[in-house]
C-alpha cells in the first residue's frame, strides 16, 4: 500500500514565527496518522500520533502531536540517540533515485538529522544546518528521565527547503517519505509509522517502502 500525502502551500507561514504558525496549520494544513503498525507482534504497543503539515516559498512545517504512557528525554544535545526518547521522526526523499534526509526529533526538541544514500553510509547534519530548524516542545526543553503516566504533547519545526535541496517554483513537487513514531528506550518500545514498511522487523531506513509527499 502506497500512501499520499498533498501538503498544502501557505504562503504567509515565511513571515510569522512557529508559535504563531501552529495554529494556521491545524486549521488549513493537511493531517494524516502515524497508526501503522507494522512489527504488532514484537511491538504491539499503539500510542496515538498525529501530524498536521504545510509549507511555504522556504520551508516545510510539521506539528506532531502524541498521547502515551510513558515519556522519556534524555537527550539534549545535537545527534544524539534521541529515538530512545518519545519521539517522532521524519524522512524525505525528494528525487526518486537521488538521497533521502531523516530528521528525528525528541519531545524536548533535540534533533538527529543525517543524509544518506542508504542507512549507512551516513552524513550527519552540522550544528549549524540543526540550529536553522526552528522548534517548538509543549514539554519544555530540559532533558529527564522516564516518567509514568498519560501524557498529551507535541512538537512542531520549521524545516528549510534548502537543507534537504529543494528549491519551491510555484508547481507542485512530488517527494517520497514517510513520517515515523518511536522510543525505544521506554517502558513501551514502539515502531509506528505513516506508509506501510514491509520489513520483517522494524526499520524505518526503507526507502522502497516511502509514500508520496507532494508540495502543493
Amino acid at each position: 500500500m502506497n500512501k499520499s500525502l498533498l501538503i498544502p502551500y501557505i504562503k504567509e507561514l515565511d513571515n510569522i514565527t512557529l508559535d504563531e504558525a501552529m495554529p494556521i496549520i491545524e486549521e488549513r494544513g493537511a493531517r494524516c496518522s502515524i497508526d501503522s503498525l507494522n512489527w504488532p507482534n514484537e511491538y504491539p504497543y499503539h500510542p496515538l500520533t498525529v501530524v498536521n503539515a504545510a509549507h511555504s516559498d522556504k520551508a516545510i512545517f510539521l506539528d506532531f502531536f502524541v498521547r502515551c504512557n510513558y515519556l522519556r528525554a534524555v537527550n539534549s544535545e545535537n545527534n544524539t540517540p534521541v529515538w530512545e526518547d518519545s519521539s517522532v521522526s521524519f524522512f524525505i526523499r525528494p528525487l526518486p533515485d537521488g538521497d533521502y534526509w531523516n530528521f528525528d526529533v525528541n519531545c524536548i526538541g533535540a534533533v538527529n538529522a543525517a543524509r544518506r544514500t542508504t542507512r549507512r553510509p551516513v552524513e550527519r547534519l552540522t550544528d549549524a544546518q540543526i540550529k536553522s530548524i526552528e522548534r517548538y516542545a509543549s514539554c519544555g526543553y530540559q532533558p529527564f528521565r522516564e516518567v509514568e503516566g498519560l501524557f498529551a504533547w507535541n512538537v512542531a519545526v520549521r524545516i528549510p527547503l534548502s537543507l534537504i535541496d529543494v528549491e519551491y517554483a510555484g508547481t507542485p513537487l512530488l517527494m517520497k517519505g514517510n513520517f515515523c513514531k518511536c522510543a525505544t528506550g521506554t517502558s513501551q518500545p514502539h515502531f509506528l509509522t505513516w506508509n506501510p514498511v514491509g520489513t520483517l522487523h522494524p526499520e524505518f531506513h526503507a526507502p522502497q517502502s516511502f509514500g508520496d509527499i507532494i508540495l502543493e
